[in-house]
This record gives structure tokens, sequence and C-alpha cells, in this order.
């Protein structure tokens, strides 16, 4: 399987002062892009202390100058893991459109009144989700975390407002890195990659 990438050539003039800002403007391109579905969704990988991988796809939730906000389960294995080993890569692979944007950086916890303002935006039943779910916990059956949803559903009605679960919040991954890669054909594909130097950046062509 394999397809020929046809493209508009990316070049350092065309880029942004900015990873973020070039960013933005890569992010508003695929939100408008009927053919990509949730653009949001990135692969988040991470590592344990002695350099064992794991990745899976999470949403962006927001993105600034101060970095990229997920959230998730403390208690999972990626927050077990980012707790111990901060390091992490981002991946957003917009296949439709030929490009992808990989981040690299460290992850940090955001504040427990960023976390509690967001949760609150949630669907009241992704509230639910969030205490029904041990993520990453070992479970007998599916019947025991519907149980579970069903007795919180119970407990708090949609007109009642669902605690912030304690182990629940937020990651900033503040980039170190950031690269914007463009599809070609023949695989002379384009890769430029803003890396951090002091408070500003500077710019790389990688081979593809």
């Amino acid at each position: 399987m394999r397809e020929q990438y046809r493209t508009k050539e990316l070049h350092v003039e065309d880029l942004a002062p900015d990873p973020v800002e070039q960013f933005a403007r890569w992010f508003e391109e695929a939100a408008a892009n009927p053919e990509i579905h949730e653009p949001n969704a990135m692969v988040v990988s991470t590592a344990t202390p002695d350099g064992r991988p794991s990745s899976r796809t999470v949403l962006l939730k927001h993105y600034d100058e101060a970095g990229f906000v997920f959230f998730t389960n403390y208690g999972s294995r990626k927050g077990g893991e980012l707790d111990a080993n901060p390091y992490v890569a981002l991946l957003f692979p917009w296949h439709p459109v030929a490009r992808q944007v990989i981040v690299t950086g460290t992850a940090r916890r955001t504040g427990r009144d960023e976390t509690v303002a967001y949760f609150r935006t949630r669907p009241h039943g992704s509230q639910l989700g969030a205490w029904a779910s041990a993520q990453s916990a070992v479970i007998d059956s599916r019947e025991e975390l519907l149980a579970r949803y069903e007795e919180l559903a119970a407990r708090y009605p949609e007109a009642e407002q669902v605690p912030v679960p304690p182990e629940w919040g937020g990651y900033r991954v503040a980039p170190e890195t950031v690269e914007f890669w463009q599809g070609h054909e023949n695989r002379l594909h384009d890769r430029l990659v803003y890396v951090r130097e002091g408070e500003g950046w500077r710019v790389e062509r990688l081979s593809p």
C-alpha cells in the first residue's frame, strides 16, 4: 500500500515566527477540512524511567505559548509514566492533507482550578465516566464498569453537579521541539522543526 503525496512545498520563509502560531495556522486548516475527523486527536507517547514506551490517542483541549493541554486519570498508565518520567511526544496525524505535527517536551500537571474549569464544560455523561473508570486498572467485565456508571448516574442525576474526581486532571506539555511534516512525491517530504534556543526558537530542515 503506497500513495504519492502531491502538496505545496513548505519553505522556512513560509513559517510563523514561533511554533505555536504555526501550529494554530495548520490546526485551523485541519479543523476546517471535513475529511479530517477530530483534528484535535493526538497520539501521546510516554515511557517508563527505564525506557519502555507506550502510546495512546487522546484529545488536545487547549494550546497556547505555555504548551499543549490534555486531561486524563492521573492513576492511568500514562499518568504514572509521566509522573515518573515527564518527557513526552505528541503526534497529530492529519493524513488526508499529508501533514503531521510532532511535539516533544516535558509534561507537568495543570493547576486544580484549571482542571475544575475544564471538567465543568464536559458533558454530564463524560463527567460520570471519569468517576466510573479507574483508567488502566484491570476489571472483571464490562458489566462491572456499566454497573458502576449506573450507580453514579443515580447518585448524580442530570440536574446535580458532579464533583471533580481527585485523581483526574490535566497535563500541560511545554514544547522543546515542534516538527511540521509535509508529505511530497517520491518520499521527498518537507520536515521543518523548531528547536528551543534560550527564550526563542531556531528552525532546522531535516532530511526525510
